[in-house]
């Protein structure tokens, strides 16, 4: 027998004896190209290998030989040359290909391996995996390398991220109220529950990437609040099992400033999905909104979608993700048209749509900017007939293939995700090749493109309005007010007549308006409801008449009743500004979604004979978050009828189940509303109709509504700077001016 058969006999030996054991080999450093981005693959990194091996040393303890053990020198060895030679994409490719290499080069029964990536993160010591894999856990082939096989997790799998630091407000002493403090996070998440069986063998799934969960971990907890290092860490494990759909995470967190006299103090707990469960039931029982609510995130919300259109079928099955863009002819509506195309066999549902973005042609320069957008399907379409239906509606559409590449086109569709645990198209939806947000991206792109400062390179945020694509960021368009009613508060009876209001709806444009807003019906403060068909009687031959005569602006109806919104846009109107968000009326998202127009939703409560005896917004007069959240259910509902995202206007309801106190309220703080990147509304174009109201004239202790012009003005101007992309008004001609002067101070210039 020669020395090998020697040695693998004994080692075969040594495999029957108990493995309670362990060889360890701490801090391996090895240098290995791994990682999803360009600058992570251009060079070698540093990575650190601990490694545990469950063995038996029995028998070379007891006859101090070494082959009778695995030898930690020709462990290490192995490891290194294997770890060096290979490149990954993921840490968890590279362990498990560690525990293999392991297992059947060195004989190692059981094998725990840990890889730490410490540049991983900006704000972490590290990041990484640990594993443990036993022999039994793998084919001959799959040790041998000669197949390829899924990479599963094992329950005691882990994903670690190491020393995070982050700051925020924590504590009860009144400094730790005022000044934020560093904390240290730990974070440990299992995997294991979460295998799919098509998984790639080196593929970082969004679930498990440490970059997104901590990515969106510190979007949350720096915008936040807390008392309690309880309330802290419970969030945390919150956000991680809400957000990023995690099943189990380990929160630990400590804070150095705590005491005096020691490192730190902390809490560390591990949290489940059957718990937040658990609890949003017990919640839900005790008579409780069952929303979820995580102290000191206010703004954080898990509002459910509701079905308008009933649910998904389920056999659409899989989420996709569709790019879409246009430059020849009405390229709002060719985006439209592809929309329902989509829908039209039945195998698809579109289910969300992105904002719209004008942006300048890129590669072929020599023609007209695109209009893009973003959208969500269902299917049950395998990838090949999907790109088949897509091609075959591009066809249909009119876009020439045999032109120019990167050419003038009527419609381009792309996929570019597919199955995404994602819920909504939104700037946190992760590039699945660049691994960046869409947030990131955007910002990055916008960066360079305010770095070149090309005359006509500018990305436009835009909304197809009157056959014309508007700029929200060109500047502030002024809403003016047009009432067809008897009773208005500071102009009933003025423009009662057809005649009368079509001759005042060109002098609001005359003076500078930039869409015109009719309504039938007073919805101030008790006022008495009129019945849908006088309400009809009042507007629809405005607008007829108007359109008759060749009026060549946008037209907006103001109305809470789905058919009065109906007529109008059949009539000619551009626009629906409902005050009721849809709430008045479930039918009107239907009209909204038929129509594929504009839509303003506002925030009120009740009705016109109710709404001011509806001004409670809690304990902590939380009037900010309670409109947001309001509208973020109707934004849900819209969308769910099939309303675009891009066509979504809000309105804080300016006077509207608002107080006097409560109006400034949301004047000071609209740009938390609408800019604060952790807002419900952010994003949105936002309308203020400020004109005129009964704040105004109590602070300027002035009862003739006609006479609060200034007022006005100056709300207007807080609107500006708040970041309003409209403002609705009486006094047009006076306003112009104000709007003027506040765009040129506030509002970026595009």
């Amino acid at each position: 027998m020669d020395q090998h058969q020697d040695t693998a006999q004994k080692k075969d030996v040594a495999l029957d004896l108990p493995m309670t054991d362990k060889i360890c080999i701490r801090d391996l450093t090895v240098r290995n190209i791994i990682g999803v981005d360009a600058w992570e693959r251009s060079k070698r990194q540093p990575i650190i290998i601990n490694l545990v091996v469950y063995t038996s040393v029995s028998q070379a303890g007891d006859t101090d030989h070494l082959p009778y053990s695995i030898h930690y020198g020709v462990l290490c060895k192995t490891v290194e040359a294997h770890s060096e030679k290979s490149e990954f994409r993921s840490v968890e490719a590279l362990a498990d290909s560690i525990a293999r290499v392991v297992i059947s080069k060195c004989h190692a029964p059981k094998i725990t391996v840990r890889v730490d990536k410490p540049r991983a993160l900006l704000h972490a010591a590290s990041a990484g995996v640990e594993i443990t894999r036993s022999r039994s856990d793998y084919t001959e082939e799959q040790l041998a390398g000669t197949v390829p096989f899924p990479l599963q997790f094992n329950e005691q799998d882990i994903i670690f991220v190491k020393d995070l630091r982050l700051s925020c407000i924590i504590g009860v002493n009144p400094w730790e109220r005022e000044e934020e403090q560093v904390v240290i996070l730990n974070l440990k998440i299992y995997p294991g529950m979460d295998n799919t069986p098509d998984r790639r063998a080196d593929y970082v799934s969004k679930t498990h990437n440490y970059r997104t969960i901590v990515r969106t971990i510190t979007k949350y907890i720096e915008a936040s609040s807390y008392k309690t290092v309880e309330a802290f860490v419970t969030s945390v494990a919150r956000i991680a099992i809400e957000k990023c759909h995690v099943s189990k995470i380990t929160v630990k967190m400590e804070k150095p400033s705590a005491i005096v006299f020691a490192g730190s103090a902390g809490v560390e707990i591990t949290r489940d999905r059957a718990f937040f469960a658990a609890a949003a039931n017990k919640t839900h029982t005790r008579g409780v909104s069952s929303i979820s609510a995580i102290p000191g995130i206010a703004k954080l919300h898990a509002d459910s979608k509701i079905e308008i259109r009933g649910p998904v079928p389920p056999q659409l099955s899989h989420s996709v993700y569709l790019a879409l863009g246009s430059n020849m002819g009405n390229s709002a509506a060719n985006l439209t048209n592809a929309l329902s195309m989509l829908e039209k066999d039945g195998n698809v549902r579109v289910v969300d749509t992105s904002f719209l973005y004008e942006t300048p042609p890129m590669y072929v320069t020599d023609q007209p900017p695109f209009l893009n957008a973003a959208c969500k399907i269902m299917t049950d379409l395998a990838p090949l007939d999907l790109l088949k239906k897509i091609k075959n509606i591009e066809a249909e559409m009119g876009r020439d293939f045999n032109t120019i590449r990167n050419g003038p086109r009527p419609i381009d569709i792309s996929s570019y995700h597919c199955d995404s645990e994602c819920s909504i198209i939104a700037k946190d939806i992760e590039h699945p090749k660049l691994y960046r947000h869409i947030s990131q991206l955007l910002s990055q792109l916008l960066l360079k493109q305010e770095e070149a400062k090309t005359a006509g390179d500018v990305i436009h945020k835009s909304v197809p309005l009157h056959n014309k694509i508007v700029h929200w960021d060109a500047k502030t368009l002024i809403m003016g007010i047009l009432n067809t009613t008897p009773d208005s508060f500071s102009d009933g009876g003025n423009y009662s007549t057809a005649e009368a209001a079509a001759l005042r709806a060109q002098q609001l444009i005359d003076d500078g308006a930039d869409i015109i807003d009719i309504g039938g019906m007073s919805t101030r403060p008790n006022s008495i409801e009129i019945s849908e068909e006088e309400e009809i009687r009042r507007v629809i031959p405005v607008i007829q008449l108007l359109r008759a005569r060749g009026f060549d602006a946008p037209i907006s109806v103001d109305t809470f009743r789905a058919s009065v919104a109906d007529k109008a846009i059949e009539a000619g109107a551009d626009l629906i500004n409902d005050v009721s968000a849809g709430r008045r009326d479930p039918a009107m998202y239907s009209v909204m979604a038929k129509w594929n127009v504009p839509v303003c939703l506002m925030h009120m409560r009740g009705d016109s004979m109710t709404m001011m005896s509806q001004t409670d917004y809690g304990e902590n007069n939380d009037v900010i978050g309670e409109i947001s959240r309001d509208l973020n259910k109707s934004i849900q509902r819209a969308i769910a009828a099939g309303v675009h995202r891009w066509n979504i206007i809000v309105d804080p309801g300016i006077g509207f189940a608002k107080n006097n106190e409560q109006s400034l309220q949301v004047l000071r703080r609209l740009p938390e509303m609408i800019n604060d990147p952790t807002s419900l509304l952010v994003g949105y174009p936002c309308l203020v109709g400020p004109s005129r109201k009964a704040f105004i004239g109590q602070l300027t202790q002035q009862p003739d509504a006609t006479k609060r012009t200034w007022g006005t003005a100056a709300a207007c101007t807080a609107s500006v700077a708040g970041g309003a992309g409209i403002v609705r008004v009486h006094d047009v001609k006076e306003i112009r001016d104000v709007i003027k002067v506040a765009d040129a101070i506030w509002r970026v210039q595009a």
